[in-house]
Order: C-alpha cells, then structure tokens, then sequence
C-alpha cells in the first residue's frame, strides 16, 4: 500500500493530534498533589541527628584545629559546614532542645562563651577600622615606601580581624554544642 505525501502529513497530523489530546486527557485526570494544610508534625531528634551533631562537633574540632595552624580558609570552611549542620539541629529538634534546662555549669559556660566572643567580634571590627584607615592613608601618601608599609599593615590587620571573626564563630558554636550535647547520648 503506497501513501501518497499529502495523505502521510494528514495522517501524521491526525496521529499527532490524538496524541496531544490523550497527553492533555491525562493531565486533566490526574489530581495534583495537595500541599499539607496543617502543621506538619514535629520530628523527633533521632539517630540521624546524634549523627549530625557528632560530624559537627568532629568538624568544630578540626576547624579549631586548622585555625591554631594557621589555616584560616580551611577553618572557614569548616566553620560554615559546621554551623549549618547546627542550623539543621536548631530546625529540627528545636522542641527538644528548648525543652531541656542547662545547668548551672552550662549557663556559666554558655555566658563566658558568650562573652568571649562579643570580646573577638569587636576586636576584629576595630581591626577591620584600624586597616580600612591605614589603607586609605597608604593610598593617599605621596611617599612610596610609607605607602608600601602601610599597605603591608593594614593587609595584617585585616587578615588578624578574619581570624578574630572566627574565633567568635568557634565559641558561638561552642554554645550550640553544649546545648545539643544530649543528641551524644
């Protein structure tokens, strides 16, 4: 049986019109998934989630680690996973958590933690200041070994204010540790 050209595009057509037809006749019969209107239910901390706290507090040790060495961008690295490890368990089993009571030991550590890292993170702003001044100075100065010093400086400055930043990340950190510590157990 031979077609001629005009009767496979009608043909063609045709078949490609019924397909079209059934693509929409079965989109139209499918119900679409219902969004949950309630709350949904809380999770409770498991042994996934002692998991996560044990690769956190793993990666907080060797972020601190890395920064003693002078590591700074590996301890950055670190530091983010670490703390967003933490954010899942704040989410996650923050019932939980908000649940427990510390002790009197832990709210004094919580509070020295606290402390000490206000005490870093103002150190590094007044880094952060000291560079941005010396910097502007060195661009401003006609003198090129003074320009070139100062430079060197406010280069040291900012890289000791990174450092202090982290160290306030290390203690904030701390603190989430030690309130998640029964996710050990």
């Amino acid at each position: 049986m031979r077609l001629s050209r005009l009767s496979r595009i009608v043909l063609g057509m045709l078949i490609l019109q019924g397909l079209l037809f059934a693509g929409m006749g079965l989109a139209q019969t499918q119900a679409p998934p219902q969004p949950q209107t309630g709350a949904a239910p809380a999770a409770k901390c498991g042994p996934d989630h002692a998991i996560l706290y044990k690769r956190a507090v793993s990666l907080l040790d060797k972020a601190e680690k890395k920064l003693a060495a002078k590591y700074t961008a590996e301890a950055k690295s670190l530091l983010k996973e670490c703390n967003s490890l933490f954010t899942i368990l704040v989410k996650e089993c923050g019932p939980e958590q908000k649940a427990r009571t510390l002790t009197s030991q832990e709210e004094q550590q919580e509070a020295v933690n606290k402390k000490l890292a206000a005490d870093e993170t103002a150190s590094a702003e007044r880094l952060e200041k000291s560079s941005g001044e010396k910097l502007k100075k060195a661009e401003q100065t006609p003198q090129q070994e003074l320009a070139v010093k100062l430079a060197r400086e406010a280069k040291t400055e900012s890289e000791q204010a990174q450092v202090r930043h982290l160290k306030a990340g290390i203690y904030s950190l701390r603190n989430q540790q030690m309130i998640f510590r029964f996710l050990a157990k």
